[in-house]
């Protein structure tokens, strides 16, 4: 095993700092840096439920103590458009737009919540002057080496296009058509075939038969099943922090072929509320390196606690219970282009497997049907974190890939310390050691071979070493402090952990030669290479 512990490894530190590429400005500080009060997890949602429920009053003394930030102004002009005083909300919608919010902030709802807003004499004026047919997107994903899939979101049901094209020009184009419809959120996805691997394509939308803004590039996969180069950013932890939304743009201009999502992607914790799930999920998708990064870079997701419920939360063994998992699943995969979501048998979540040439990534769902795992608790029977339909379907894919490396991805972490024990739920593998070892036996015994595991979750970035008897070792590597300001601290036993500043995983991909080489290297928002460490299959 190769191993590069550049930074802060014993005694001294070495880093490397990346050239960035079209790296988009920063702009105007347009927010409230009162983080404790203001952006942090519950703040802004809270006010909105307020708002919902008819207590308006209850939040302006709130937002106005924030005097400045756009998302103040947001916040004010729904209040005060429930309270009926139109010309307060429209200012606060003109003094928003001032500020460089998109204007399809107010057009993308949700529909419920921002019904009193839209409804307003005054608003329809400003919708003829700021229109805004596409309100979201594009974003690419459910690529392969022949194919790829486009999604967007349109202000109201809509005929939309998009037209692929190896030439900038578009002379020669390979198409799709779909039209948005009101029951996905007036969302769509366009699937465009006939493509070949590994190439570079242009693209562009339209809506109505009328062209939008921008043209995009994109790169296809290399050809499925055969060795190649490429690379993968991946990560989670993702809270809407203005001022590390650079963040976006800092992993573009890496150029990666793939953006895997490994849960806390948005923060929400209100399951029961998909008004406020969806205004979670409109205001990312509304962000300018967030849409940048997301046009051209293929996006894969899963979920974490706090996208599909609340801080630790879990299902059931019962995919219809609790009643609210399937809205929020269906809710879920209308902001994503996921490969799939479940098991052929059509047993639901948010695992699937993709593939880029010869490597297979296997991306669970930690959530969906997890049992409460308690301290102290003692159960008859060992707890389940996947459920048994989602690990048979998991050995199942295992034993049929003959990929030369394969990625087991969790959106929580695999290695038992990685977390400390405290009081209340064991929301890790540690607390589901039982089936844990089952899986990594499972390895053992169909001698699979070439396996490393990603996760999420914890804020800061890692590599871990687990130790197995009789087999190789499995290596870890996790990353969740993409823009949260909360950091978690660097736990005893890692083989290497940063904390300092938000940060990503990029993962370098080479399984032309007879080893298959991957490289993690560790990168921080300000494009500093602070870990570098180089897993090699035939080292295990």
């Amino acid at each position: 095993m190769r191993l590069l512990l550049l930074p802060f490894c014993f005694l001294f530190c070495t880093t490397i700092t990346l050239q960035a590429q079209e790296l988009v400005p920063r702009g105007g500080e347009y927010f409230c840096r009162d983080a404790e009060d203001w952006y942090n997890r519950k703040a802004i949602t809270t006010y909105l439920r307020h708002i919902y429920v008819g207590e308006p009053e209850k939040v302006l003394p709130l937002a106005d103590a924030r005097e400045g930030d756009v998302e103040a102004d947001f916040v004010r002009a729904l209040a005060y458009a429930y309270i009926g005083e139109t010309e307060k909300s429209l200012g606060y919608v003109k003094a928003s737009l001032e500020k460089e919010m998109p204007f399809g902030r107010y057009l993308a709802g949700p529909a419920k919540l921002m019904q009193p807003l839209v409804e307003l004499p005054g608003f329809k004026a400003l919708a003829e002057k700021y229109p805004t047919p596409l309100v979201h997107g594009p974003m690419v994903g459910k690529v392969t080496g022949n194919s790829a899939t486009f999604w967007c979101r349109t202000d109201q049901p809509r005929k939309v296009q998009v037209e692929v094209s190896r030439d900038k020009s578009f002379r020669k184009v390979k198409s799709a058509t779909g039209r948005t419809q009101s029951a996905d959120g007036h969302t769509a996805e366009l699937t465009v075939k006939g493509l070949k691997p590994g190439l570079s394509y242009f693209y562009r939308l339209s809506v109505d038969g009328q062209p939008t803004e921008g043209t995009y590039q994109f790169t296809t996969h290399p050809k499925a099943g055969k060795p190649g180069q490429f690379s993968v950013v991946f990560g989670g932890g993702a809270a809407y922090i203005p001022w590390q939304h650079y963040m976006w743009s800092t992993i573009q201009s890496h150029r990666p072929d793939a953006l895997f999502m490994l849960g806390d992607n948005v923060y929400i914790d209100y399951p029961e509320q998909p008004y406020l799930q969806q205004y979670c999920y409109h205001r990312r998708q509304s962000e300018p390196h967030w849409r940048k990064l997301v046009a051209q870079t293929p996006t894969y997701a899963i979920w974490d606690d706090h996208d599909f419920g609340d801080n630790d939360e879990y299902g059931t063994p019962d995919p219809d219970s609790p009643a609210w998992k399937r809205p929020v699943l269906d809710l879920f995969k209308r902001q994503w282009v996921d490969p799939g979501y479940g098991d052929e048998t059509g047993k639901p979540g948010v695992f699937f497997k993709h593939s880029i040439a010869d490597v297979d990534f296997f991306f669970l769902d930690c959530r969906y049907y997890r049992q409460p795992s308690e301290v102290g608790a003692v159960h008859e029977e060992p707890l389940s974190m996947l459920g048994e339909a989602q690990k048979a379907w998991l050995k199942s894919v295992l034993l049929e890939s003959d990929a030369k490396v394969k990625v087991l991805i969790s959106s929580v972490p695999w290695a038992f310390d990685a977390k400390p024990a405290l009081e209340g739920r064991i929301d890790t593998w540690g607390g589901y050691k039982a089936e844990r070892n089952e899986i990594f036996d499972f390895l053992t015994e169909n001698n699979i071979k070439g396996v490393f595991l990603l996760s999420a979750d914890r804020h800061r970035s890692d590599i871990w070493k687990i130790e197995r008897p009789n087999d190789y070792p499995l290596y870890e590597f996790e990353s969740s402090k993409l823009t949260n300001m909360h950091t978690h601290k660097i736990m005893p036993g890692s083989e290497y952990g940063y904390n300092e500043k938000c940060s990503f995983g990029q993962l370098l991909f080479d399984t032309t030669g007879d080893i298959p080489e991957v490289t993690y290297r560790i990168i921080n928002i300000d494009n500093v290479v602070v870990n570098e460490f180089t897993w090699r299959a035939n080292d295990q």
